[in-house]
């Protein structure tokens, strides 16, 4: 019996950063560091062989800090810009040279094996995940470190979140019960709790005042942010003062963040398709591959897990 069918969605830059900062240096015969490229393989190879997904989409960031986003909010991502200017700058997380130039070898790599990728210009990752698990007419694993895509769970339409944060052998199956056990708020509420929350590794200041507590509290009340600023514009509401003042002092804030935190759920994507193959697309670029970047072992391993070894 035909097994069912089911959608892998992989947040791609989480995972090779992760696979970067979690495998050590290793040098290709030609010098080029490898350890993201080999990390990466290895991840997606035990994640096919844990999951046996029969669809796989490696989801891309075309554009990792939409103008868009930045025009709503100047410091989305400010800190992660590279710096072009000589000399020590401690609020700007740089991308490692040893990374970045292993992110078109995984490209090349995956486009010979035959793995699906798919990005959209103007659009980050999350963004192509969100349409993807939106859309998607079978179950969908959306794999990732970053918390904000569990505003995409939905137990109902069978979307989970693979939780990465602590390693991909560590991984959290996150659902609707975790969501509400981790912060007492609803999948489909979590994009505002985020965005009164704030998270600073994306330049987004929150509400001052308003954490996960207050955040929860305001929204099992209030049921959504527009609800929640709402309450705090009539005189009549019984919000409390303290968060009603907050509220109205970060009005500015809430007028725009809702939409740079909310992930896109349905932009335009190319033709894909999504099909998890079940040996390399062209086996003889794999092979020259392996050679030319010492990736033997974890293509073997990614080739043995897709024809079902």
């Amino acid at each position: 019996m035909a097994s069912e069918k089911r959608l892998m969605v992989l947040d791609s830059a989480s995972m090779y950063f992760r696979a970067f900062f979690g495998v050590p240096e290793v040098l290709a015969p030609d010098g080029t560091p490898v350890n993201a490229v080999r990390g990466f393989l290895d991840f997606i190879s035990r994640l096919v062989g844990d999951y046996r997904p029969t669809h796989l989409v490696c989801a891309w960031d075309n554009d990792w800090r939409p103008k868009w986003r930045v025009d709503l909010i100047p410091s989305y991502k400010a800190h992660r810009v590279q710096a072009t200017v000589p000399g020590p700058h401690p609020d700007i997380e740089v991308v490692p040279d040893p990374l970045e130039v292993q992110v078109p070898v995984i490209l090349e790599v995956l486009d010979a094996v035959g793995l699906c990728v798919v990005g959209a210009d103007g659009y980050e990752a999350d963004d192509v995940i969100g349409t993807l698990s939106t859309g998607a007419l079978m179950p969908v694993d959306v794999v990732t470190g970053d918390r904000d895509l569990f505003q995409l769970v939905d137990d109902a339409a069978g979307v989970r979140v693979l939780y990465i944060a602590r390693g991909v052998g560590n991984h959290e199956r996150v659902t609707d019960e975790v969501v509400v056990g981790k912060y007492r708020v609803l999948p489909s509420q979590y994009a505002d709790f985020a965005t009164m929350r704030g998270d600073t590794s994306d330049g987004l200041p929150g509400v001052a005042g308003v954490g996960e507590k207050t955040a929860a509290s305001l929204l099992l009340k209030y049921g959504d942010l527009r609800g929640i600023v709402d309450a705090a514009a009539d005189p009549a509401s019984d919000m409390s003062p303290g968060p009603r003042r907050r509220i109205l002092d970060a009005a500015d804030y809430l007028a725009v963040a809702p939409a740079v935190v909310a992930v896109a759920r349905d932009i335009a994507l190319p033709p894909y398709d999504a099909t998890l193959p079940t040996a390399p697309r062209d086996p003889a670029r794999v092979e020259e591959l392996a050679e030319r970047y010492g990736l033997g072992s974890p293509l073997k391993r990614l080739s043995a897990v897709l024809a079902g070894a």
